[in-house]
């Protein structure tokens, strides 16, 4: 994983999935950790996609913590990235292609996880997540904007850009 393919905001969310496995005493990042610290965001962006896909937040939430807390626990070393998020970590850069962007954003990051096909990605797909919705509603969201560096998310405002639904 390079930083600097990804933006302050992907970087941040990354940094977020660390503190969550650390808060469960977990060593391992897994894609479950991931995806729960892109549903905590704060910003509009994922509330957006989230209404635009029809997936009701508190029930994903249940669903992921009974996941998260389903790992192994342990201590002594430092937080690693598992293998399974390393995939969805090359999942997230393969969309670059797709969406046309430079940087991997929070988005690619939700689509990898989508993409992975583990029981993170099945339990996504059972809250309403699908791959064709979810790249047409990214597409939404940025109104035909590309991420083009490691700060797209701040130089646009998207919060008060995202269209009304």
């Amino acid at each position: 994983m390079n930083p600097s393919h990804y933006t302050i905001k992907s970087q941040e969310t990354l940094q977020k999935a660390i503190e969550v496995a650390g808060k469960h005493q977990q060593l391992a990042i897994e894609p479950a950790h991931l995806l729960q610290a892109i549903l905590a965001d704060n910003d509009h962006t994922i509330d957006f996609l989230l209404k635009k896909l029809n997936v009701h937040k508190p029930h994903i939430d249940q669903k992921l913590a009974t996941v998260i807390t389903s790992y192994p626990k342990a201590s002594g070393q430092p937080p690693y990235l598992s293998n399974a998020t390393q995939a969805v970590l090359k999942k997230a850069e393969a969309y670059l292609t797709t969406l046309k962007d430079e940087f991997i954003a929070v988005e690619h990051l939700l689509l990898g996880v989508l993409a992975h096909g583990d029981k993170v990605s099945d339990l996504m797909k059972a809250a309403g997540f699908e791959k064709k919705s979810l790249i047409k509603a990214i597409q939404a969201l940025r109104g035909g904007r590309k991420v083009t560096d490691q700060n797209a998310e701040a130089k646009t405002d998207r919060c008060n850009d995202i269209p009304k639904i």
